[in-house]
């Protein structure tokens, strides 16, 4: 075409020719114009959340949701996928790839999608009102979880609430951080209010108003910690607790069986309130696949050491029973649960410590494999087909938010021991002993959190806001036999924080550094 019109512009080519309208793909102008446009737009809202930085999933055998254990005292990714163990190891720079720049720009990535969507929806014809303003709920939701991806991670970052314009953008400096939460519990009130209580059928993943909901109790509980809140306001471990409890109101409830609750029979259930949805051949993760071969999410001595006696003694108590020739015998339900040790039946044979020989340990949570042989169908589930979704939310990290938040507001009152002992109950360990300071409550909620959140990925941030990572990750970590295997490193005056990655500050020089990197 250019060629033939060369050879005619001295004849006076039209040059209108050269400015039609692509017929192959959509541009800016020309997709957003009917309903399935704007559903597709916000499709790709959540899509995002199966990136590498945030829960991973899109690579052939990422599992971020997982490695994320790694980072805390509880798991060892020894291969150093994604640079989780540079970090565990306390060596990351600004110039550190992988995780560190993939969070940083698939938070931005899904915050400009949100945005776009906001910003375009309205100008859709023929679509029902009311859909639009759930759809711009969803977004809102999706935008406050990624802006409070970085919050959690960087600090202060810039606050975009346009849709992408590198021109206009490239050289943002950093919000400051309180203005981000401001406007990240913003969207969360905003999109509570239009969300409906619960999806169904083909919307099943969908954020609801309990997901809203709880996210802003994760916020402000975060927002209430020591790290955050060093003058220790108890008005905002008030609010973290009001938060958490104007959920427990919703109607969830705790799924019967710990094990089974991570099981993809059970997806959905009534303790689930957020989760990121995995569907073979659409878009599955490698959960299996990590879990069972590649052993990068490998538990250590120091988590196994953790878990209770089943009477809810600590093992070091002379009454407890501990035996420590039989060091897995009457232990806390939740550690079978979560995952297996030398002497375990797994897929259908007892193992020894060579099956998963790193630690000696093999995480369970989320895959299909146990103590039964797997069916044929699933013998080798290889990465990308794997389907257990991932949870963002749910009910039991409610209670112990509530427990938390209520115990620094008031001290141990019923409301505390209520929250905690539903979650003992489900797995038959004993209750709470009455009267505990609001001091021993701390210590006992910290380590409920600490077994009946292993494996989901969020004690690193635990430890980080309760400002105990420099004592945790400052600590050699061991093989289930006592092996040293490397010694972990936190500098307190650097490490609260990951860095700007240097690939964004070289784009965009008005980003400040976090101090000493």
């Amino acid at each position: 075409m250019l060629i033939t019109c060369a050879g005619f512009l001295a004849a006076g080519c039209n040059t209108s020719l050269l400015e039609v309208t692509p017929h192959d793909r959509y541009t800016e102008a020309t997709f957003w114009t009917t309903p399935e446009a704007a559903a597709a737009g916000l499709v790709g809202c959540y899509s995002v959340l199966r990136n590498d930085g945030i829960y991973g999933g899109k690579g052939s055998n990422n599992a971020t949701a997982l490695w994320d254990e790694s980072l805390s005292p509880n798991a060892y990714n020894y291969s150093n996928s994604e640079s989780f163990n540079t970090i565990a190891s306390g060596q990351q720079m600004a110039s550190t790839t992988n995780i560190i720049t993939d969070r940083f720009g698939d938070s931005y990535s899904g915050i400009g999608r949100c945005n776009t969507l906001l910003a375009k929806i309205d100008g859709v014809e023929g679509m029902d009102e009311a859909a639009k303003d759930r759809m711009k709920a969803e977004a809102r939701f999706l935008r406050a979880l990624y802006y409070f991806t970085l919050t959690t991670y960087y600090g202060g970052v810039p606050l975009i609430l346009d849709p992408p314009d590198r021109a206009a953008q490239a050289s943002l400096p950093r919000t400051e951080r309180g203005q981000v939460i401001a406007k990240i519990l913003s969207d969360l009130d905003s999109a509570a209010m239009v969300l409906p209580d619960k999806f169904s059928g083909a919307d099943l993943g969908r954020a609801t108003k309990g997901a809203a909901m709880a996210l802003k109790a994760r916020v402000l509980l975060y927002e209430a910690s020591p790290l955050l809140n060093t003058a220790n306001d108890v008005t905002k471990w008030q609010a973290a607790a009001t938060a958490a409890k104007a959920v427990m109101t919703m109607g969830y409830t705790l799924f019967p069986n710990y094990r089974s609750l991570f099981l993809k029979a059970n997806e959905n259930n009534k303790e689930v309130i957020f989760d990121v949805q995995y569907l073979f051949p659409n878009q599955g993760s490698s959960f299996d696949l990590i879990c069972t071969q590649y052993n990068t999410n490998a538990p250590l001595l120091g988590l196994a050491q953790a878990y209770y006696m089943k009477n809810g003694l600590r093992t070091s108590d002379p009454a407890s029973g501990y035996d420590a020739a039989n060091p897995y015998l009457n232990r806390d339900p939740r550690l079978y649960a979560t995952f297996t040790y030398p002497g375990d039946v797994y897929r259908g044979q007892k193992i020894d410590s060579t099956r998963f020989a790193i630690t000696g340990y093999g995480m369970k949570k989320y895959s299909v494999y146990d103590s039964i042989k797997p069916p044929t169908d699933q013998a080798d589930i290889k990465g990308g087909q794997s389907e257990i979704n991932f949870i963002v939310l749910r009910y039991a990290d409610i209670l112990l938010m509530y427990a938390e938040a209520q115990n620094e507001a008031v001290g141990p009152d019923a409301t505390v021991y209520t929250a905690l002992n539903q979650i003992r109950d489900r797995v038959g360990m004993p209750h709470f002993p009455e009267g505990l300071t609001k001091e021993q409550m701390r210590t006992e909620i910290r380590h409920e959190r600490r077994i009946e959140l292993a494996g989901e990925g969020l004690y690193y941030n635990d430890i980080r806001r309760w400002k105990t990572a420099e004592t945790e990750l400052n600590t050699p970590i061991y093989s289930w036999s006592g092996k040293y295997l490397e010694r972990r490193s936190f500098d307190p005056k650097r490490d609260y924080w990951w860095p700007i990655p240097q690939i964004e500050r070289d784009l965009n020089p008005a980003l400040e550094q976090n101090p000493l990197y």
